[in-house]
């Protein structure tokens, strides 16, 4: 429970968001909703991303063989039939924002199986489903429990099947995601060998063979798929959805109001603007000295959790946003050795989950160096930036409270402009709010070029995500503008353009959530006057992290402008 001096703010906003039960309507919305989450966590891909690492049931392996995959076209169409024979045009507010929550997941599924169909199309996604999905279950630190072994090897066991249903299911694949996924099996043969030799110790020695032959046989089933793609010719170039299903995901999925071309002139601006705030402060550090880079891991890792701490207090003395009891610690630690052959299968952190609330969470680092990537390489100097995305006020902070919320149907995952547009909102918020000025840590005045850096590349995102769905930009066209526009290092740079092609809408979501968030808030403060509370303020958007900032609008403002009006169907558009 929180002190006494936090309690009132938060106790209100709980109150506030008790939802106002349709008597006849809500229970059918909760019930469905509830099945719905239970049958997503047996349908959702794994991806390389970490903030939709949902929970999912005991003994699991991923299932995408040909008859699955219909079997999810169909049961997603039964969900959609159910949703729609619910009636909320008249429900209270909070119904209505979590009818079209549960819509917008429904839809996202639609996008995923048959606008965007990774399973069709890219090679990788079966990598995924295989060895990504063993990735996910090896994040969360040691001790491995007997059940996490079986299920670790039952994973690895799968992958030859999860390659054999790539082979049948791959009936429209792209060069350039065959491309991408041969250089990422590149180094596949060593990368297993070194992680069956460090992984082998945390297993049972009675599980130590199973998990040899599964390995070998992973190893060796990778080998060949790597190979047959290099066989794979003359297939299509194009990987851009195109315009109007770009707008069926903003619409239906994101609840976006916006159109491609407001984004990306809204990713103009702040491109603008983040180049002129880091000239203005690379002025104002005129003649200080570099920030030093940690001299070993141990020594990040302290700082890391000095910091960590620090910036909780901060919170709390300025009154910018509650911190509950109940939300654990987010650490950087020394990467396990048998994490570091397979990052190339995702974020390399553990950001806990629903049934995971009393354990910290946590973000594995290399030993810092000059020589390493765009994002590492500024937290080898500070490790404020990154905390401040990932850990508190970020992702692992918001998630962890999302998952408390009072009302069961936004405590599920959902991904959207609202994860990622408040991790970066986090950023500058607490640069403005003085926490680099504060003197918490280091002296720090070159610390907010890393912020001005990191505002760049997500304003460039916003470039890269609507050229690339749009066809504008070819996949290694959007590397090399990433490479030599942020700049970044270029494997990184491909790394980020892969990514934001195969997953079109997600690359955006950092600097149109930031904006709405700014938005909100200056309305809400020119509404409320004198009552308007910053700390009351954000404390309801991290409380309803999960829920797109169109539908927190709608709630807190009365404002319903922003939600786009509920399509007829969720069915893909025609080509």
């Amino acid at each position: 429970m929180p002190p006494a001096r936090h309690r009132k703010p938060l106790l209100a906003l709980l109150l506030l968001l008790s939802p106002l039960a349709n008597a006849s309507s809500r229970p059918q919305l909760e019930a469905l909703s509830q099945d719905f989450w239970t049958w997503r966590a047996t349908e959702q891909p794994f991806t390389n991303d970490d903030i939709p690492r949902i929970e999912r049931p005991a003994n699991f392996t991923s299932d995408w063989s040909a008859a699955a995959a219909q079997r999810y076209i169909a049961q997603i169409a039964a969900y959609e039939t159910k949703f729609r024979a619910l009636d909320f045009a008249n429900a209270p507010i909070p119904d209505q924002v979590d009818y079209r929550l549960l819509g917008s997941a429904i839809a996202r599924v639609r996008w995923e199986l048959e606008v965007l169909p990774g399973w069709r199309q890219n090679p990788f996604f079966y990598v995924d489903q295989g060895l990504g999905s063993v990735y996910t279950l090896i994040l969360p630190p040691a001790p491995f429990s007997p059940a996490r072994q079986a299920e670790i090897i039952a994973r690895l066991e799968s992958v030859p099947t999860q390659l054999d249903n790539g082979r049948a299911n791959l009936t429209d694949m792209r060069a350039p995601y065959v491309r991408a996924a041969i250089a990422s099996l590149k180094n596949i043969e060593p990368r297993l060998t070194t992680f069956g030799t460090t992984f082998l110790p945390q297993l049972d020695a009675a599980n130590r063979p199973r998990f040899q032959k599964a390995l070998n046989t992973a190893k060796t089933s990778l080998v060949a798929y790597r190979d047959w793609l290099a066989t794979q010719k003359n297939l299509p170039e194009q990987t851009a959805v195109g315009r109007e299903a770009y707008l069926y995901f903003l619409r239906n999925v994101a609840l976006l109001p916006y159109t491609p071309e407001q984004i990306l002139a809204t990713g103009q601006q702040e491109w603008q603007r983040s180049v002129a705030f880091e000239a203005l402060q690379q002025a104002a550090d005129l003649g200080l000295p570099q920030l030093p880079i940690f001299p070993n891991i141990k020594a990040q890792e302290i700082e890391s959790a000095k910091q960590e701490r620090a910036i909780r207090d901060y919170l709390l003395q300025h009154k910018i946003l509650s911190v509950p009891a109940t939300i654990q610690h987010y650490n950087s630690v020394s990467m396990p050795s048998y994490v570091a052959p397979l990052t190339f299968l995702g974020v390399t952190d553990d950001l806990t989950g629903p049934s995971r609330l009393k354990q910290d969470g946590f973000s594995y680092k290399q030993a810092p160096s000059e020589h390493m990537g765009f994002f590492s390489v500024a937290t080898a100097h500070d490790t404020r930036p990154i905390i401040l995305h990932e850990g508190i006020p970020g992702h692992y902070f918001q998630l962890a409270w999302s998952w408390q919320h009072p009302d069961p149907i936004r405590r599920q995952y959902y991904d959207s402009e609202s994860n990622e547009g408040l991790g970066f909102y986090a950023e500058e918020m607490m640069l403005e709010a003085g926490l680099f000025d504060a003197g918490a840590g280091p002296a720090s005045p070159r610390s907010k070029e890393i912020i001005d850096s990191f505002m760049r590349l997500r304003a460039l995102r916003v470039e890269v995500d609507v050229r690339l769905a749009l066809g504008e930009f070819t996949l290694d066209q959007a590397a090399e503008y990433l490479a030599s526009t942020v700049p970044m290092d270029t494997g990184t740079a491909h790394s980020e353009a892969a990514m934001f092609a195969s997953t079109p809408g997600q690359a955006i979501t950092y600097q149109i959530g930031k904006q709405d968030i700014l938005h909100l808030m200056s309305d809400a403060r020119r509404k409320q006057g004198a009552a308007f509370s910053l700390q009351t303020f954000h404390d309801y958007i991290w409380l309803n992290g999960n829920v797109p900032f169109s539908l927190q609008r709608w709630e807190l403002l009365n404002d319903p402008s922003a939600v786009p009006p509920l399509a007829a169907t969720f069915a893909p558009p025609a080509k």
